[in-house]
């Protein structure tokens, strides 16, 4: 299997859905050799009062996914995006795999971000558990998808490895707090580490976001990471990083407990 060329945008979408194309527009221009992009969460549209985000939906057909899969037509790249996605009258906090084909995959958020203060649920229809996990191709290489809060629940990435992921990628919308940016470091490699896959994280940057949009090998060691501002990463993943560690670490093979939804 060959090499996987992963760039990650780290910026802060706003409530200007066609500013946000155009950031992105211009952040994807240094990404011309990327196999994978993952974007952070909300990244067709954001706005820190909840209340407000039935404007910022859109059909999963809309202006966003539309625009996400004529850059994939041009960069030759699969890209995995959160955004709100309006379900008649429901919206989810969704993430999209899009690639030159158009749509090939979704995930509905199963975890909503009801915690720190925050009751997401209001506004937010949840993703149900019991549905197949979002496992993407790319390049032969299985890229399990999550978002943001279900990172604190690691029943969420093992139940991706298990249906075959050695990427996990996490769009999210980490927000500032009291240790926030301690949990995040140690939670990404914490995922890295007990299902020895690679973890490919992509936040808002300051101030929705804490940024550190990070890539974590599969020995829990941080490849690369971002500050707090608007960045592009880019990183190349080595398939035998996965295959060394889980000879070395064989942890997979050797639990005895299994993940099934409540």
């Amino acid at each position: 299997m060959e090499k996987l060329s992963v760039g990650l945008v780290q910026f802060s979408p706003s409530d200007d859905a066609a500013d946000n194309r155009d950031v992105l527009r211009d952040a994807f221009s240094h990404l011309g050799d990327a196999d994978l992009i993952v974007l952070p969460e909300y990244s067709a549209w954001f706005h820190t009062d909840t209340e407000r985000w039935h404007d910022g939906a859109e059909p999963i057909d809309g202006p966003f996914v539309i625009f996400l899969g004529e850059q994939s037509r041009e960069l030759s790249a699969t890209i995995l995006a959160g955004l709100l996605v309006s379900n008649g009258d429901s919206i989810t906090n969704t993430v999209v795999a899009v690639d030159a084909h158009g749509v090939v995959g979704r995930y509905d958020k199963v975890h909503l971000y009801d915690a720190f203060g925050v009751l997401e649920s209001a506004v937010i229809t949840a993703g149900d558990p019991a549905e197949s996990p979002l496992v993407v191709d790319v390049n032969g290489w299985s890229v399990g998808v999550q978002t943001c809060y279900d990172l604190r629940f690691p029943e969420v990435s093992r139940r991706l490895v298990d249906a075959g992921a050695t990427v996990l990628a996490v769009p999210a919308d980490w927000v500032p707090g009291p240790r926030k940016s301690e949990h995040w470091q140690t939670l990404l490699r914490a995922r890295a580490i007990e299902n020895v896959s690679w973890v490919v994280a992509a936040n808002h940057a300051g101030s929705s976001g804490i940024g550190e949009s990070m890539v974590v090998d599969p020995q829990g060691d941080v490849i690369i990471e971002a500050s707090a501002g608007e960045i592009v990463l880019d990183v190349v993943l080595d398939p035998d990083a996965v295959l060394a560690a889980r000879r070395s670490n064989p942890a997979l093979r050797n639990r005895r407990y299994g993940v099934a939804p409540l």
